[in-house]
């Protein structure tokens, strides 16, 4: 790429709009200067989203943004602007919504043509350099757009007009009367995903694969609230699949993004944050449920690749790691047969052979390189039964491959630090860090804190900023932040009963229900009143990949009004359930982290009531103990600090006694462990 041009982007922090900064393409960020300047030329927007661990995004940039032609084009016709979905998830919510409304899919890049007042007119995701896959080339659409703009302006500004109130009408969210909220809803959903179970490898759905663990997490408290012993049965099946797939990087820990085939083979190789936090909690649930090592093993090397690959050194975690390295997709991941018979022992090598199942030809083409590498293999287990012996000759096999796997050329990483992964993944570190007994975790979980309080919390105005970079953060607040902070911090809470932890997640809490809360109808906005450059006001409920920011804080107010009993939160997360009531009936896969809410509504959660001196050997193992039952409907807390009134009322009568309460009524306390998991069952 030549880097005779640069564009407004190089003056930006996001990895994503930095990769563009150096395209003929004059690019502006998502900001009023490239408005006006639309504006003021009556120029249509080019609108182009991705994120900077996309492969495909990488891809239309080669094939056409880094074309001469392509930037003189877009430059002459539109105002093009660039946004990193990561960095701004509302914007992204409205127009993708509008692609998805007007085509049928959606996905990234996202390229979105908009008026100068920002109303979408016509979108689509990736668009070839020539004409294929039934698509025209990227240059002959930008030829008929500007065409149809200078010659047909007033009945594209009116269509623009019509789909605007047509995307207001899809995104409004009204609760509906007559939806009950109850256990069948639960029952129905698990019925669903069942019958959606891939019985030969795992999993819930088709090719391409992904994780979605809010499916097999919701699936294993809805089998322990039904008795459902099949399902637990397919979630575990699924958790197994999974950990010896080549989703999961065998050497180097942590899940990939998704997996193109239908066995968990062949993954798409970036690595997100926010799936490795949402699968290291899966698996401690199935640690739990099975009492098997190894998922307790693979939360470890989930925690320990963040550690050691994602982590920055003041605290916070970073957000994804690329596909590519080098121009080839899993080029970083994949060994061939030659290289591992030159690089290990004849011993060795049948080892690796057999266990990671490597042959000539290898299990992986990169179709999205015009010259794709020979003979790859993606590594998986599929050979899992082997010897005492021969695990001896496997750690050293292992070894050697990681010694030189890390002088690679590593994919890019994407190194800004975003409140809401970041609060998913800390929520992972506290509670591994007490389940696991793991202090390495906690100190982790409480560093990252203080990391994200420093940098990104404004105690002042009582703000969560959104995403930091090169120490700098932005001025974006989105409900996503605040929610994934809260549950992660209460997760620190329960862990640790530090009564500073609970405060701050109170603090936040009301900042929250203050700048997102929908008092007149229930439900969270996706942005704070009086964000001026979105078309739409939105409140997100889908459960993707990631949770969405109603699901989530739903479930937190719930925890937090257990906890403290502070009736407000109670109410605005019944109202938030009330307005997904409908949804949750009829589209219980689009809401599958709002059915662990639900699931925590329906009944009085079980209250586990510290009394003791915190930081003691005995405290302690019985916070082990508490946190060592799946019980998905339970909190943990001290009893002082902001808690409810009842549990200040509880006194230690050893020095730790623990009382399991439902209601204001409590099992015979305890200092027992094994009577506390019993009162826990």
């Amino acid at each position: 790429m030549s880097v005779k041009h640069t564009n407004h982007l190089a003056q930006e922090k996001s990895p994503y709009l930095l990769q563009h900064a150096h395209n003929p393409v004059d690019w502006f960020a998502w900001n009023d200067e490239a408005f006006a300047k639309a504006r003021a030329e009556n120029k249509p927007v080019f609108l182009s989203i991705g994120y900077s661990t996309c492969h495909w995004c990488h891809v239309m940039e080669r094939e056409s943004f880094e074309k001469e032609n392509v930037g003189k084009f877009l430059n002459e016709h539109f105002i093009s602007i660039k946004v990193d979905r990561e960095e701004r998830p509302d914007v992204d919510k409205i127009y993708m919504t509008f692609v998805q409304s007007t085509t049928g899919s959606g996905g990234w890049p996202m390229s979105v043509f908009l008026t100068p007042d920002l109303k979408p007119f016509f979108g689509g995701t990736y668009f070839p350099p020539d004409t294929r896959y039934g698509r025209p080339s990227f240059l002959q659409l930008l030829e008929q757009i500007a065409g149809l703009w200078r010659e047909r302006k007033t009945e594209i500004v009116a269509s623009a007009d019509e789909l605007h109130a047509r995307l207001e009408l899809i995104t409004s969210r009204d609760a509906k009367e007559n939806s009950p909220l109850t256990p069948e809803i639960l029952k129905r959903a698990l019925e669903t995903f069942k019958e959606a179970y891939d019985s030969t490898n795992g999993g819930f759905g088709s090719a391409p694969k992904f994780p979605q663990p809010s499916i097999p997490s919701f699936a294993l408290g809805a089998a322990k609230r039904f008795g459902d012993a099949d399902a637990v049965k397919m979630v575990l099946h699924t958790c197994d699949r999974m950990n010896a797939g080549g989703i999961h990087d065998q050497l180097g820990g942590g899940f990939a993004r998704y997996a193109v085939d239908a066995e968990w083979l062949v993954p798409h190789f970036e690595k997100m944050l926010y799936d490795n936090a949402q699968l290291a909690q899966l698996y401690l649930d199935t640690f739990l449920v099975s009492g098997d090592a190894r998922h307790a093993d693979t939360v470890r090397d989930i925690l320990d690749y963040v550690l050691h690959d994602m982590t920055h050194p003041g605290g916070g975690f970073f957000s994804a790691e690329d596909a590519d390295s080098e121009g080839h997709e899993g080029k970083f991941y994949c060994w061939t047969q030659d290289e591992l018979s030159k690089l290990l022992t004849v011993e060795e090598f049948n080892v690796a052979a057999k266990y990671f199942g490597i042959t000539t030809e290898g299990n992986f083409v990169d179709h999205s390189h015009p010259t794709p590498l020979a003979g790859q293999n993606v590594l998986s287990i599929v050979g899992p039964e082997i010897s005492a012996g021969d695990e001896m000759l496997l750690a050293a096999v292992k070894n050697k491959m990681s010694v030189v796997r890390a002088k690679r050329i590593r994919p890019h990483l994407d190194d800004k630090i975003l409140a809401s992964w970041n609060g998913l993944m800390l929520g992972a570190f506290a509670r591994a860090s007490v389940v696991l007994g793991e202090k390495e975790y906690r100190a982790a979980a409480e560093k990252n804190l203080a990391f994200i309080r420093k940098n990104l919390w404004d105690k002042k105005s009582k703000s969560l900023f959104h995403r930091w970079r090169d120490g700098e953060r932005d001025h974006v607040q989105l409900l996503e932040g605040y929610a994934f902070q809260l549950s992660g911090i209460i997760e620190l809470y329960e862990a640790t009963l530090e009564p500073a932890h609970l405060d701050f997640a109170i603090e936040l809490a009301d900042a929250m229900l203050a700048k997102f809360y929908d008092a007149a109808n229930g439900g969270f906005w996706q942005s704070p009143a009086g964000t001026n450059d979105l078309i739409l006001r939105v409140k997100d409920d889908y459960d993707g990949a990631e949770p969405s920011g109603n699901s989530v804080t739903t479930l937190a107010l719930l925890k937090l009004a257990a906890i403290t009993g502070r009736e407000d939160f109670k109410l605005a997360a019944e109202a938030t359930l009330q307005l997904c009531a409908h949804r949750l009936q009829t589209q219980p896969a689009a809401l599958a982290f709002m059915l662990h809410a639900l699931d925590f509504w329906l009944d009085e959660p079980r209250r586990v009531v510290m009394a003791g001196e915190n930081g003691s050997a005995e405290f302690q193992k019985l916070l082990r103990a508490a946190h060592s039952v799946y019980q998905p409907n339970k909190i943990v807390l001290g009893n002082s600090g902001a808690v409810e009134p009842f549990a200040k009322t509880l006194t230690a009568k050893n020095p730790t006694t623990v009382f399991v309460c439902t209601g204001n009524t409590c099992q015979p306390p305890t200092n027992d462990t094994k009577i506390l998991r019993e009162h826990l069952y």
